[in-house]
């Protein structure tokens, strides 16, 4: 019986350290397809057809990880480690798995949030983000790039109006730019967003941003307007070069 409480007690704490099924992505269930649509150029007129499916896919995933974490409390506390321990496995797979935005304006929070507010519960969620992010190597690396992307997503859907928010997104767009995702889309908006919501940011979002546009998702006129933006408003020599010298080539046709 001891042995028995103790590999309880280990399993109960694995899954708290794994922290993949207890910490909920919750802007995929927050965000709103009519979200600000007139004022960010994410949404897609005259292709709405999806909508009503990807909302129900995002239904779906929820409740299908709130059904394993419930199966997994419930196994724990009447002592069925073997079941409680499939449940666990099965959480670690679906958070493993490379889910994608279908759609960008029902994924990415709006432009217009304002971050004006030290809020330390977003404070810690960030530091807890920070200390898994780019972390290990192989599969121990996707879990925390996966770890810190459930961290950051729940900062920006529980505390929006933290003065994180900008420093999030920035994160997030390096974790779906990295190679545990290769989402350049919605890395693209993500270090948009960092930028949007704190102009004066000194992270290099806007030249990420800009790069990301250009080169992977196709969007040439928007990287431009960036790149012109770094011109304009940032004070770093290196960006401002780079930014002057891809106008130039874009300019001539290169």
């Amino acid at each position: 019986m001891p042995r028995r409480c103790a590999v309880l007690a280990a399993l109960a704490a694995l899954g708290l350290a794994l922290g993949l099924g207890v910490c909920l992505h919750a802007q995929s269930l927050t965000a709103s397809p009519d979200k600000d649509k007139s004022k960010d150029k994410d949404a897609a007129p005259g292709n709405t057809g999806d909508v009503d499916k990807v909302e129900r896919l995002m239904t779906a995933r929820h409740e299908y990880r709130m059904a394993l974490e419930s199966l997994r409390a419930y196994y724990i506390s009447t002592g069925d480690v073997e079941r409680a321990r499939w449940a666990e496995d099965e959480l670690l797979q679906f958070h493993r798995a490379n889910k994608q935005a279908f759609r960008i304006d029902m994924d990415v929070p709006p432009p217009t949030l304002q971050g004006n507010y030290n809020i330390p519960e977003a404070n810690e969620l960030y530091k807890e983000a920070m200390s898994y992010k780019d972390k290990g190597w192989g599969t121990d690396y996707i879990d925390n790039q996966r770890r810190a992307e459930l961290r950051l997503q729940q900062l920006l859907s529980d505390h929006p109006q933290s003065d994180k928010i900008s420093d999030a997104a920035y994160q997030l767009g390096d974790i779906y730019e990295s190679k545990a995702y290769k989402h350049y889309d919605r890395a693209a908006h993500y270090f948009e967003r960092c930028f949007q919501w704190n102009p004066k940011t000194q992270y290099d979002a806007r030249l990420r941003a800009a790069r990301l546009y250009e080169r992977n998702v196709g969007e040439r006129n928007h990287a431009i307007q960036i790149y012109q933006e770094i011109v304009n408003r940032e004070t770093d020599s290196k960006r401002i070069e780079e930014a002057q010298k891809r106008l130039a080539e874009l300019s001539a046709g290169k």
